[in-house]
C-alpha cells in the first residue's frame, strides 16, 4: 500500500484494505501499520470492518474454552509477566500436579458450565515423564466425557506430544508471547528459538496448534504486528489474545493497564492479519476491557475463554452466554449433549443487557 494522501478519508482506506482481505488477499505490513495508527472516532470504523471480516470468514459462531491450572507455581523460568515465575514474589497457590480425580471433577464442572474445549495447563518449562503419563490418562478421560481436550505443558519433545495425541489430545497451546525482538525483555531462561522449535514439533505430529501472546508488556505496535505476521506464517489454528494484568510481586507490576480501546484495536488488527483463524480473547479480558467487553465480537474476536485463568479471575459463564446470544451468535458445538446446544436469549434477558437496552 502506498502513502495515503491527506485528503483521502480514513474510512475509505479502511474499506480498501477490508476488501483486499475479503477477496482472500493478505494485507501488507504497511497496511497493518496504517491500521495500527488509526485513533479517535475512526476506530469504530475499524471495529465495524473487522466485524465484517470475522463474519465473512468465521460466521456467526463463537468458540468456548476453559482451562484447569493443574500444576501451579515453583516455575524455573523468569517470564516477567508471570506470577508463577521463579523471580515472582506474588502470593499464589503452589501445588504439584492435581490428581486425576480432581481434574475429572473440574472437567465435569467445566462441561456443565458450557465449555467445549478444556485445556490442562501446568507451570514450568517442561513436565516430568511421570506427570506426562498421568496427564495422558487424564486426556483420555476428558475425551470420554465428551469434551475436546487441549494442553499447555511447556516444551515437550516429539515423543511426549505423540503420546498425548495417541491419548486423544486435540490441540496443544504454546504462546510466542510477543515478537522475537522484544522477547529477551520478557524472558531470559529460554529463547524464542526454543518456542519455535516446540511449535514445529506440535505441527509435525499432527496436533492442532494454539499460539498467541500477551499485550501490554511494553511492546510496540511493530512488535504486535511482527508477531501476528509470524503466526500467519506458522499457520496456527487458534490465536489467544491475553492482556497483561500487572500482578503485584511480578517484574511488570508497575506497568499501566492497556486502554480498552487499544485492546480492542489489537483484536481488530489480528483479525485483519489472521482473517481465517480463530481469534480467542483470554486472560485480562474483564480487567482491561471492563464495560467494553461487550465489544469483543464487534472488534473481530470469534472465541472466548470462560471461567478463571491461571492466577487471576475470569468471568462467569452465564454472563458470557447472555452476551453471545444477545449479539445473535451461537456457540460452536461439537457434542449434542453440550449445554450450549440450545442457547437462546429471552426478551427479558435481552432487556437486562445494557448494550441492547432501548434508550428512553
Amino acid at each position: 500500500m502506498t502513502t495515503v494522501p491527506p485528503f483521502v478519508k480514513i474510512s475509505a482506506v479502511i474499506k480498501t484494505i477490508e476488501e483486499k482481505v475479503l477477496n482472500g488477499e493478505h494485507i501488507s505490513r504497511e497496511d497493518a501499520l496504517y491500521l495500527a495508527g488509526i485513533d479517535g472516532t475512526e476506530l469504530f470504523d475499524l471495529f465495524a470492518s473487522a466485524n465484517r471480516i470475522r463474519n465473512h470468514f468465521r460466521g456467526n459462531t463463537v468458540g468456548i474454552c476453559s482451562i484447569i491450572n493443574a500444576k501451579s507455581g515453583a516455575c524455573t523460568e523468569d517470564c516477567s509477566f508471570c506470577a508463577q515465575s521463579l523471580k515472582s514474589k506474588a502470593k499464589i497457590d503452589v501445588y504439584p500436579l492435581l490428581s486425576k480425580e480432581k481434574i475429572i471433577q473440574k472437567a465435569r464442572e467445566a462441561k456443565e458450565s458450557g465449555t467445549e474445549r478444556l485445556s490442562i495447563v501446568t507451570s514450568g518449562k517442561k513436565i516430568t515423564e511421570i506427570d506426562l503419563l498421568m496427564i495422558a490418562d487424564m486426556v483420555s478421560e476428558i475425551r470420554k466425557i465428551r469434551l475436546t481436550p487441549c494442553a499447555s505443558l511447556g516444551m515437550l519433545d516429539e515423543k511426549g506430544l505423540t503420546m498425548l495425541k495417541s491419548a486423544g489430545l486435540d490441540r496443544y497451546h504454546h504462546n510466542l508471547e510477543t515478537s522475537e525482538r522484544f522477547f529477551p525483555s520478557v524472558c531470559s531462561t529460554h529463547s524464542y528459538a526454543d518456542k519455535l522449535n516446540t511449535i514445529e514439533i506440535v505441527k509435525s505430529v499432527g496436533l492442532s496448534l494454539c499460539s498467541g501472546g500477551i499485550f501490554g508488556m511494553g511492546e510496540t505496535w511493530e512488535d504486535r504486528i511482527d508477531m501476528a505476521f509470524l503466526l500467519r506464517k506458522l499457520d496456527v489454528d487458534s490465536v489467544p489474545i491475553n492482556f497483561l494484568i500487572p500482578i503485584s510481586g511480578t517484574a511488570l507490576e508497575h506497568r499501566d493497564f492497556l486502554h480498552p480501546l487499544e485492546a480492542l484495536k489489537i483484536i481488530s488488527l489480528f483479525r485483519y492479519i489472521l482473517s481465517h483463524k480463530e481469534i480467542r480473547v483470554c486472560g485480562g479480558r474483564m480487567q482491561i476491557l471492563g464495560e467494553f467487553n461487550s465489544m469483543v465480537f464487534l472488534a473481530g474476536a470469534d472465541s472466548l475463554m470462560i471461567g478463571n485463568y491461571l492466577t487471576t479471575s475470569g468471568r462467569n459463564y452465564e454472563a458470557d452466554s447472555r452476551l453471545i446470544a444477545a449479539y445473535g451468535l451461537t456457540p460452536r458445538v461439537k457434542y449434542p449433549d453440550s449445554p450450549l446446544q440450545n442457547v437462546k436469549i429471552s426478551r427479558s434477558q435481552r432487556s437486562k443487557d445494557p448494550v441492547f437496552r432501548k434508550k428512553t
